[in-house]
């Protein structure tokens, strides 16, 4: 099984049970500056958590796309020639 069946089984799934289908945020997020990069699937709905924002729906899905490193990576980026990192 792709990972693109795995995906569309998975919120399927959860469609048919009432959630509402949410697509994927762009991983560089536009109107949030205290985040770089999405990383982690909840970053989407941070204004619905913190009180800021409503949504017409309780429920939804969604297949987050998402950068994960090291803790340390993006620290010590560049610091070492054999990441060729530019």
């Amino acid at each position: 099984m792709r990972s693109n069946q795995i995906r569309d089984r998975f919120i399927g799934f959860f469609e048919a049970r009432g959630h509402r289908h949410i697509a994927s945020s762009s991983l560089i997020p536009a109107a949030d500056p205290t985040l770089l990069f999405i990383n982690s699937g909840m970053a989407q709905f941070k204004d619905v958590f913190l009180g800021f924002e409503k949504r017409d729906y309780r429920r939804a899905v969604t297949s987050q796309r998402c950068l994960r490193s090291p803790p340390h990576f993006l620290r010590d980026a560049g610091q070492f020639l054999i990441w060729r990192l530019f």
